[in-house]
């Protein structure tokens, strides 16, 4: 569970690569997020 292991965020960061635990674009996740929000309240 450090560096060394690829299925954390810390792993990824070290490692360079994104995935589940370290989205590569944080940004539009949070925007698509707020989408379906609006969505579900109409």
């Amino acid at each position: 569970m450090g560096r060394g292991d690829k299925k954390t965020a810390k792993g990824k960061r070290f490692k360079g690569s994104f995935g589940k635990s370290r989205p590569a674009n944080k940004k539009a996740d949070a925007t698509a997020a707020k989408k379906k929000a609006a969505k579900k309240g109409k």
